[in-house]
């Protein structure tokens, strides 16, 4: 407790606005918050020497236990550097709560900074020269590691958190980076899934840190949300890596799968000359962008009649893709907008990017991991339903009525 002789509140007012008139800074060490903050704490930590002797005394557990000198460390703040003086007892039974004996930095407000700058793609040098600069904190990378490291068990519960049982839709998509591991650079396919739920909000299923895309890990993924609760999707968008689709109907044997358009058409104009490239775009659109599957098959016909011979492997591509390419024409345009293409995810992995983009080399892993975890939570921090979800849910319902409300 601190009483009025320790701490005079006008004093601490008068010499605070006397600073701030002469424009001194609120921060630094030099600013006007950093020694006030020092006569705050060493108030308070003789204040709580006082209570602790007192409550001793009182029990009868420390009748001749008593005040034993002082002893200073410099803590680090968020208003620069202070060298606090801490108050001892004879027994060495007194334990400060405000200020711990072995704690070095001011409560979470110096954390939750560290944090907030990693989460803004900073790396771990940068972190420590802009608060070298900005509170005068020298801090080593390895201490920015390990406040960090303090998100670890939030993310945990993250990636083990129960799902919804049905997810109306779902997007798949990987994203690759490169993460140092034995000695050696390798490039990490960070595996992600985001799920529309019942109430038209997307949430990003889960985050798995694994080799090269593979059909196999996609596998590996599926069962773990799986086994967190998810039994059945509707609509599954992805790309056409191989072994994909069938990686999803054997977790998943009743999710209408469908390939992305997009995916399609970059891949296929592969094999396309620039000189021949727009007037195989119209024909390709002509398909895509058919009122329903009769009109879709007419056009697939005319790709085939009119360049099978030129590019065979173009054409080729489409006919054997064609039944996951043309799922979506079974369901009405609002619900084919969203599944004809896996652009939801992809500008997901935009965002990361963006975040990301200085960061050629993750030190690990984990690194990687606590990165991606601060970054998503931003982007969906403010999520609500899609436009027009009402409509689309209704119309849902009549197609898949047997499962949009199973448990």
């Amino acid at each position: 407790m601190i009483t009025e002789g320790q701490f005079n509140y006008d004093d601490f007012e008068k010499e605070a606005l006397s600073k701030l008139r002469r424009g001194v800074s609120l921060e630094g060490k030099d600013g006007v918050l950093a020694p006030l903050l020092k006569r705050l704490l060493d108030a308070s930590l003789q204040g709580e020497l006082e209570g602790h002797l007192f409550e001793e005394k009182a029990k009868g557990t420390g009748s001749n236990n008593r005040k034993n000198g002082l002893s200073t460390k410099k803590v680090k703040t968020l208003y620069g550097p202070i060298d606090v003086t801490t108050p001892r007892d004879r027994n060495g039974s007194f334990e400060p709560e405000i200020l711990p004996k072995r704690q070095t930095t001011l409560g979470d407000g110096l954390d939750h900074k560290i944090i907030g700058l990693y989460a803004l793609g900073m790396s771990y040098t940068d972190i420590c020269d802009h608060l070298s600069q900005m509170y005068q904190l020298t801090l080593s990378p390895a201490t920015i590691t390990s406040i960090t490291d303090k998100i670890l068990p939030e993310i945990e519960q993250w990636q083990t958190r129960p799902l919804e049982s049905v997810y109306p839709i779902l997007w798949l998509d990987a994203i690759h980076y490169k993460v140092r591991e034995d000695n050696a650079i390798k490039t990490k396919a960070v595996y992600c899934l985001i799920g529309l739920n019942r109430e038209g909000v997307k949430d990003l299923l889960g985050m798995y840190i694994g080799e090269n895309e593979s059909a196999r890990f996609w596998l590996s993924v599926l069962n773990d949300i799986h086994r967190r609760g998810v039994n059945d999707i509707l609509i599954a968008s992805i790309d056409n890596l191989k072994g994909f689709a069938q990686a999803i109907e054997a977790v998943f044997p009743r999710t209408r799968v469908q390939l992305c358009i997009v995916h399609q058409v970059r891949n296929t104009l592969k094999y396309v000359p620039q000189k021949d490239r727009k007037e195989v775009v119209q024909t390709l659109k002509e398909i895509y962008q058919s009122n329903d599957l009769i009109q879709a098959e007419k056009a697939l016909n005319q790709l085939d009649l009119q360049w099978r011979s030129k590019y065979p492997s173009m054409v080729k591509s489409w006919l054997e893709n064609w039944e996951r390419l043309s799922q979506m024409f079974d369901f009405p345009d609002q619900v084919r907008k969203l599944m004809y293409t896996t652009n939801v995810i992809e500008s997901f992995n935009s965002q990361l990017r963006k975040v990301t983009k200085l960061k050629r080399v993750f030190t690990n892993d984990q690194a990687l991991m606590k990165l991606l975890f601060l970054v998503q939570q931003k982007i969906y921090e403010k999520a609500g339903p899609i436009n027009g979800w009402k409509q689309i849910m209704a119309q849902l319902i009549i197609i898949f009525e047997d499962r949009m409300f199973v448990l």
